[in-house]
């Protein structure tokens, strides 16, 4: 009872060290950032318990090995707290994101544009450009929920279709529009990463990735019908045209569309105003912009109510992503610092005169790495100190549009990640089939993201 008692007040603790570290953001004391790494292992201690085998055994491996090589470095046990602390940002920006979620629902968002994919149609060709569509607009506030509401109404439209063919659909459709929709979202982690490593800013980034994203969107929309065309629809299964108030639906939309840009108005406009880093920006924004919203909408109080609840929920559970970054931040500083990574960078540095051959090795890196439960951030922590010696070679905005199509590319054959467990599970089907059907699409989503990384050279 007592355990119990403790991981649900967990956010309690959680939040006072994201507060302590936006203070230290602005008044930058030494003092408060030892005391802030101090409570970074404190973090890391309660949280090991009750995050996932995985997590678990990727943090291990972190700290072992950067424990080993900041030992053998001469550094001093005493300067080690606020090493720990550089990944902070990131897990702040994680803890906040629950809020922007909890708006879109409060207005009804979500429930409207999934009406669109119950609309009339005659095949499933029709129908994929809708469902992939709809999931994209709707990961951009809400990430992973919006694939598994997505997948509930297509498995519940899609009922009489064969099993197998109902399942391809689903995989395909939502977990391509999802990973299109995290390619240029400010909200995205991995986005937010790559740039964190780059140093590249989000204005000069976001027009290449949208237009690699609109070509991967008219490519795979392509595809999609020619492959579903074939397979009917039971049209007394969808909703009939003339009982859904297109005029509402088109309304929510644009509405939707608008705070969309003007979050990203607001992210790019207060960032180079106030000269503050990408992280930060979107991270102070989130609680405002969605309050704001909220009030607009006439939903504040409904907002408070879900939001409120979500948040202390996401928050409670950060435990993987806790252990996963803070791990991170030791075993990235020890491999930096290590003498032997000049050996293994040299390697690199002889085929650095073929771009095209490295960027490809990235992609196949992070693809491969998660096939196997190896989730793209700590890929990232892998490749971490062999990427500083590419961003004293290449263009770093190129390097940062292949960190980011080469990530968000797993998502959707990450075998044992995340959303293709999740939908795995709402489906029904193995995640190695999953795997299967979206690696052609994995491999053209980092293939188009290394060309266009290429022609930036």
């Amino acid at each position: 009872m007592k355990k119990e008692s403790i991981s649900e007040h967990l956010y309690i603790f959680y939040a006072f060290v994201f507060l302590l570290y936006i203070l230290n953001l602005f008044i930058v004391s030494e003092r408060l950032t030892y005391v802030i790494g101090l409570l970074a292992m404190l973090m890391l201690i309660v949280s090991f318990y009750s995050a996932s085998r995985l997590f678990k055994t990727l943090s291990f491996a972190f700290l072992l090995i950067g424990g080993y090589l900041y030992g053998t470095s001469g550094q001093s046990i005493a300067a080690l707290p606020p090493i720990m602390t550089s990944n902070m940002g990131l897990l702040m920006l994680l803890a906040m994101l629950p809020w922007m979620n909890s708006v879109v629902r409060s207005g009804g968002f979500d429930r409207s544009l999934n009406t669109l994919m119950q609309v009339n149609v005659s095949n499933l060709g029709g129908l994929y450009t809708r469902s992939s569509a709809t999931t994209l607009t709707l990961a951009s506030f809400l990430n992973l929920s919006a694939a598994t509401i997505s997948q509930d109404v297509l498995k519940t439209n899609l009922s009489d279709l064969n099993k197998k063919v109902r399942g391809s659909f689903i995989s395909t459709a939502t977990l391509r529009g999802y990973s299109l929709a995290l390619l240029w979202s400010p909200l995205e982690i991995l986005l937010a990463m790559s740039i964190f490593i780059t140093g590249v800013s989000y204005v000069s980034l976001l027009p290449w990735l949208i237009l690699i994203g609109i070509i991967i969107f008219f490519i795979d929309s392509l595809w999609g019908r020619l492959y579903f065309r074939k397979h009917t629809v039971n049209k007394s299964d969808l909703t009939q045209v003339e009982h859904v108030n297109l005029k509402e639906l088109l309304k929510k939309l644009v509405h939707l569309m608008i705070a969309l840009v003007l979050f990203l108005v607001a992210v790019i406009s207060i960032g180079t105003l106030f000269d503050m880093d990408f992280i930060l920006t979107v991270t102070l924004l989130i609680f405002p912009f969605a309050v704001v919203w909220s009030i607009i909408m006439k939903r504040l109080h409904r907002f408070w109510v879900i939001g409120w609840n979500n948040w202390k929920e996401k928050t409670n559970t950060m435990q993987n992503f806790i252990i996963l970054f803070i791990s991170l931040a030791l075993f990235s500083h020890s491999i930096g610092e290590a003498a032997f990574m000049e050996v293994v960078q040299q390697p690199i540095i002889k085929i650095a005169e073929y771009p095209l051959l490295v960027f490809f090795v990235i992609q196949v890196a992070f693809i491969f790495l998660s096939m196997f439960g190896v989730h793209p951030i700590a890929t990232f922590g892998i490749l971490g100190s062999l990427l500083s010696t590419l961003l004293s070679i290449y263009n770093p905005l190129s390097i940062a549009i292949v960190l980011v199509t080469s990530s968000i590319a797993t998502l959707t054959v990450g075998t044992y990640g995340l959303v293709v467990t999740l939908t795995s599970m709402n489906i029904e089907q193995s995640p190695y089939r999953i795997t299967l059907i979206n690696l052609p699409y994995a491999l053209l989503f980092g293939g188009i993201g290394t060309i266009v990384a290429y022609l930036l050279l």
